[in-house]
């Protein structure tokens, strides 16, 4: 089965220095049909205009990603971590038992457009911690390559949950496929460009909930930059 969620459908937030979409129930949007997917909580389209940013504020239990498409994102958190995630980056903060942090635009021409996600942990209480990695665009060009993971696997960030995220730069003649094991659902983001999956058309800011099925064929893409999550 395959739902199709277009991008003009999700949630939106406007504010003179931020510009987000919301794809699940966050902050004053709500829609009862799109509060979560299995342990997937959150998947916002951050725009952050230059100089400016979210201020110091705190969170607990959970698992936050932040994907830069296009700047430069910095952060700072409780925990003494001090860093700038750029395209390329994949940053993971296990929010845990509580932790405060602050995400930043540090230049002063150009936005930062960003994905930030949630997951839920599959265990409450866990100790807050950090980790990021760099996956360049070579990695991920004509693939599904894995960015975040129970494991660590290939030099993903470790999440703590039964779930993966993969990411893929597609064009032209690219196909990929994917299995999916009959217990397992799967939610398709499409970051920019376009793809077909299993004949289905997404463009930009569209994605896809699939339960009960075996295989996921992308190909058709417009230089496509798309997130896979492979979910309990």
């Amino acid at each position: 089965m395959i739902e199709l969620r277009k991008s003009e459908h999700r949630g939106v937030a406007r504010l003179d220095w931020l510009h987000s979409r919301h794809s699940f129930s966050f902050g004053e949007f709500y829609d009862p049909q799109h509060v979560r997917f299995g342990p997937l909580r959150v998947i916002n389209e951050d725009q952050v205009k230059p100089g400016c940013g979210f201020g110091t504020h705190g969170h607990r239990d959970m698992e936050i990603i932040s994907y830069v498409l296009s700047g430069e994102l910095s952060h700072q958190d409780s925990m003494g971590n001090g860093s700038v995630i750029r395209p390329g980056d994949v940053q993971r903060m296990s929010a845990g038992t509580g932790i405060r942090h602050s995400e930043f635009n540090p230049s002063s021409t150009d936005a930062v457009h960003f994905l930030q996600i949630w997951i839920e942990p599959s265990q409450r209480g866990i100790p807050p911690s950090y980790e990021q990695s760099n996956i360049d665009n070579a990695a991920k060009r004509g693939v599904l390559r894995v960015i975040a993971s129970p494991d660590g696997r290939e030099g993903s960030v470790r999440i703590h949950q039964d779930a993966l995220i993969y990411a893929s730069l597609l064009s032209g003649n690219d196909r990929v496929e994917f299995a999916l094991t009959p217990e397992r659902r799967a939610y398709v983001h499409v970051a920019r460009g376009t793809v077909s999956v299993n004949g289905t058309r997404l463009e930009s800011g569209d994605a896809l909930k699939i339960s009960q099925e075996s295989r996921l064929l992308f190909d058709q893409a417009g230089d496509a930059e798309l997130l896979l999550f492979d979910l309990p």
